[in-house]
């Protein structure tokens, strides 16, 4: 059974920064990061696949990186510039295929979910 465990979430200004960590139980071939605010669907916002190709949500393009460390099975999402808009609980997600499409229709194609981590951001 796999395991994701995120920590680094929590409360912060707008403006600043945050970074977000997920810890595997072993290597997997795509992770990604989930937010789902209340009343809102679960949204993809960063994937990053075997050989490095990553993916970004519109809404977090230029203010978030999402980076692996492969001999940790550590997947990390550092936030900059957050804006109470990116208030939401945060989930690690992966699975053992390539495919590391954010597409909201096909977040059930993650296999592995964490327990998620709060980031709340004020304005």
């Amino acid at each position: 059974q796999v395991q994701l465990v995120e920590s680094g979430g929590g409360s912060v200004q707008a403006g600043g920064s945050l970074r977000l960590s997920c810890v595997a139980s072993r290597y997997l071939y795509c992770m990604g990061w989930f937010r789902q605010a209340p009343g809102k669907e679960r949204e993809g916002v960063a994937s990053i696949a075997t050989f490095g190709t990553t993916r970004y949500a519109d809404s977090v393009k230029g203010r978030f990186t999402i980076s692996k460390d492969n001999a940790k099975n550590t997947l990390y999402l550092q936030m900059n510039s957050l804006k109470p808009e990116d208030s939401a609980m945060y989930y690690c997600a992966a699975k053992d295929s390539d495919s590391c499409t954010l597409v909201a229709s096909r977040v059930y194609e993650y296999s592995y979910w964490g327990q998620g981590t709060q980031v709340t951001v004020s304005s």
